[in-house]
């Protein structure tokens, strides 16, 4: 480190002083360690990770997760007052410059996520109630992989016992039973990319009617009329884009896509080939009467 044995020793003296646990073994194979410790010691940040961390914490107060709006506002308010005030001004400027807007989606349970992150980090079975978009009730036994957040709504991908396959939930659907289920051995995950997984799950599978196109152009514009919700997308190359996307009803899938304003390839279903020729039809006549 280009430093001396003394100079280490004093930088440790004062790490320790400063709340910061500090664990030392004698010996050839020795040396300090960092712990975890009781308490946590004061925090030294820059300038940009302060002003990251009151960003954040401002967006937890409006997040999709209940029970930590109290507790992020608590949290913002101790770390606002020892701030100097050069980061104050920094703050105040994106204040008064950002307008937040409530998402209006569902809220999830700040202890449901800590319940189901722990199981899944244990590898324990989660025993739960589920809720499924018509209302149905049921009692699953889940073996918890990842928890995805889309942006306005978390999943659960989960390998389901009774049904011996995977699955995508809705968390705002779930409530955990406790204690958790025994033990399991970690499967391989369903797919290397968990988001896109998570994504063709709540956009395809879960439907009547699974489209696969190709658009032509580039997946990021694309991406900006079908976010991650609505539609898979992936780039092929430079100019276009796979985009796979589910509805139960072909007559709005067409719509939805011809809605792009960007040119297109269907590969299946054919139905809806069909379908779009009708209403493609159907559109030219009217612009010929109008």
């Amino acid at each position: 480190m280009g430093v001396t044995t003394r100079t280490v020793r004093r930088d440790v003296d004062r790490l320790r002083q400063l709340g910061y646990p500090v664990d030392a073994t004698p010996g050839a194979g020795g040396g300090y360690r960092l712990g975890a410790g009781a308490v946590l010691p004061p925090l030294l940040l820059d300038d940009d990770e302060a002003v990251a961390i009151v960003v954040g914490l401002r967006s937890a107060a409006i997040a999709g997760v209940s029970g930590i709006e109290e507790t992020s506002v608590r949290a913002l308010t101790k770390l606002e007052q020892v701030l100097p005030s050069r980061l104050r001004r920094r703050i105040k400027t994106l204040q008064s410059a950002i307008v937040p807007m409530a998402g209006g989606g569902p809220t999830v349970d700040a202890d449901v996520l800590l319940v189901i992150a722990t199981a899944a980090r244990d590898h324990d079975r989660l025993r739960a109630d589920y809720r499924s978009h018509d209302g149905t009730e049921s009692r699953r036994e889940l073996e918890p992989h990842r928890i995805v957040h889309s942006g306005r709504r978390w999943y659960l991908v989960a390998w389901d016992v009774d049904r011996e396959d995977w699955r995508t939930f809705r968390v705002d659907r779930l409530t955990p039973r406790t204690p958790t289920g025994p033990r399991f051995v970690p499967r391989e995950a369903p797919a290397p990319d968990l988001a896109r997984y998570t994504s063709e799950g709540i956009t395809t599978r879960a439907y009547r009617y699974r489209a696969r196109m190709t658009v032509h152009a580039p997946a990021a514009e694309v991406s900006d009329f079908l976010p991650a919700t609505i539609a898979a997308v992936r780039p092929l190359d430079e100019l276009t884009s796979e985009v796979l996307v589910g509805s139960n009803s072909l007559e709005e899938l067409a719509i939805w896509t011809g809605l792009m304003g960007l040119p297109f390839t269907v590969h299946e279903p054919p139905e809806l080939i069909d379908v779009i020729r009708r209403l493609g039809g159907v559109l030219q006549d009217a612009a010929r009467r109008s």
